[in-house]
Formats: structure tokens, sequence, C-alpha cells
């Protein structure tokens, strides 16, 4: 119950930054998608080198 009630307050508050911060909410979103294509990168190259 506690879980369904803060999963919905936090996409209450996405919609809110998004409509209210346009440019920030881009930003935060280049930010995560560079983290994640790191840990991705990062990810290949050690299972790259675990085959050479």
């Amino acid at each position: 119950m506690v879980r369904k009630i803060l999963t919905w307050l936090f996409i209450g508050f996405l919609i809110f930054f998004v409509a209210k911060r346009p440019a920030a909410a881009a930003v935060v979103a280049r930010w995560i998608m560079g983290l994640l294509g790191g840990i991705a990168t990062g990810g290949s190259d050690f299972m790259s080198n675990l085959i050479h």
C-alpha cells in the first residue's frame, strides 16, 4: 500500500517537474541517459576484456 502511494507521488512529481521546468527536466534526463550509457559501456568493455 505504501509502495503504491509512493509510486503515484513520484509519478505526480515527475509530471509536475516536466510541466513547470521542462529545460531542467531535459538536463536531468540527459544526465540519467549518460549515466546509463556509461554503465553499459563499462559492462561491455569488462565482458570484452574477459573474452580476450
